[in-house]
């Protein structure tokens, strides 16, 4: 982190000097001319993407799908009683998966609208941002509940937007973040309940016959499984997750 900030700064100086100009740091002399601006502004892109890359996860938990998939898919795990079954590095990427296929139209869209035109050279980069960010606004105001974009406008102590493009996106995404939490715990609970009546009723059996010492888990957990599989459960869990969006 450090290290791009010292980047940031030199590539700063670098861009204020104008004509010729000299550097020298640890005894290293480091000079631009007038001709060397064009390769300054290449090289401040470069910082100015592997910044954005560093902050690429926590943009993929605020501005899409996949909030929602990986707190259902933990829900579901420990709904079967293996909290470390399946692992994490498979949830994450059936997660990453997932959230590919469900935001694909935004994708498209974006291509469409910011990254060709960009690339051709039609458009500046302000205007591709602004492109960019318009497929995804639409996708997180149609997954935000009013109730949760209301509850963000009080607390910013910001009046009622006119309209839908007025929204802040400071706003926006931590209203929409909460329906995401929301909806995942909503759909975590309607699959909690047949795997907590399996536990039930192994309870009762155990308890029935005076084995009070076994646990319920023993008896349920194979029983769990074999419902799962027999009603082809990740497939139903999966559906369910991307219909969701819909």
């Amino acid at each position: 982190m450090r290290l791009k900030f010292f980047i940031f700064l030199l590539c700063i100086c670098c861009s204020v000097g104008a004509g010729a100009a000299d550097l020298s740091l640890g005894g290293v002399d480091i000079s631009f001319q007038e001709n060397d601006q064009q390769s300054i502004s290449k090289a401040f892109q470069v910082l100015l993407l592997l910044s954005v890359l560093s902050l690429a996860p926590a943009l993929v938990v605020m501005l899409t799908a996949f909030t929602r998939i990986i707190i259902v898919l933990a829900m579901l795990r420990h709904a079967f009683g293996m909290p470390n079954t399946p692992p994490n590095v498979v949830l994450v990427s059936l997660a990453i998966f997932l959230t590919i296929f469900t935001m694909m139209p935004v994708i498209e869209q974006i291509e469409t609208k910011a990254l060709t035109p960009y690339q051709a050279g039609q458009i500046s980069t302000e205007d591709a941002l602004k492109g960019a960010m318009e497929p995804l606004r639409e996708f997180m105001i149609r997954q935000t509940r009013e109730k949760d974009l209301v509850t963000i406008l009080d607390l910013a102590n910001q009046p009622k937007p006119e309209s839908l493009a007025d929204i802040r996106s400071s706003v926006l995404i931590p209203a929409f973040m909460i329906s995401e939490l929301q909806s995942a715990f909503k759909i975590g609970f309607v699959l909690f309940i047949p795997f907590l009546l399996i536990d039930l009723i192994a309870a009762s059996i155990l308890m029935a016959m005076g084995m009070i010492m076994v646990p319920p888990l023993t008896i349920s957990l194979p029983i769990k499984i074999l419902m799962f599989i027999l009603i082809d459960g990740w497939v139903l869990v999966t559906q369910a997750l991307v219909n969701s969006f819909i």
